[in-house]
């Protein structure tokens, strides 16, 4: 590509996607050092039982995978520990026998509420310096710039 064929905003593009991702990564960092110390667990553990929260009936491990974008060998790692806890329990299928559902526990569904209370009041105290405006702002932006799905 030569040089006036590069769009002018491409250098601040990339400037744009390095603090958004620096952001992130903070924020990320932050929230896992929170979860650790706060609660002796992990982001990871969280994310399970985040996703298996918002599916009361329970998924597979394959959608739960897909849920959480990761390998049925890291999600199989993370609902062992937490089936050995009593937070999850392990069903399986009456029509197949290769499937085996995973849902919380009555334990773990107290659990996760009350982490995820605490989980919000963290969000909120790493974002509080933003205002109203500025969190509509940029959840915007976010939204527009999601709507491409170009990755």
């Amino acid at each position: 590509m030569t040089a006036p064929d590069i769009d002018p905003l491409s250098k601040r593009r990339l400037k744009m996607w390095i603090r958004l991702l620096g952001v992130a990564r903070a924020a990320e960092s932050s929230l896992r050092e929170y979860l650790r110390v706060e609660h002796g667990t992990t982001l990871p553990r969280f994310d399970v039982m985040a996703a298996l929260y918002r599916r009361r009936d329970g998924a597979t491990m394959s959608e739960l995978s897909r849920m959480l974008l990761v390998s049925n060998g890291n999600a199989t790692a993370v609902v062992d520990r937490l089936e050995k806890d009593g937070l999850v329990r392990r069903t399986a299928s009456e029509t197949d026998r290769r499937t085996v559902y995973v849902a919380l526990t009555p334990e773990g569904l107290r659990q996760f509420e009350r982490l995820a209370a605490d989980h919000e009041r963290e969000i909120n105290a790493l974002f509080s310096d933003l205002s109203e405006q500025d969190v509509e702002q940029v959840t915007a932006l976010l939204k527009r710039m999601g709507k491409g799905d170009k990755a």
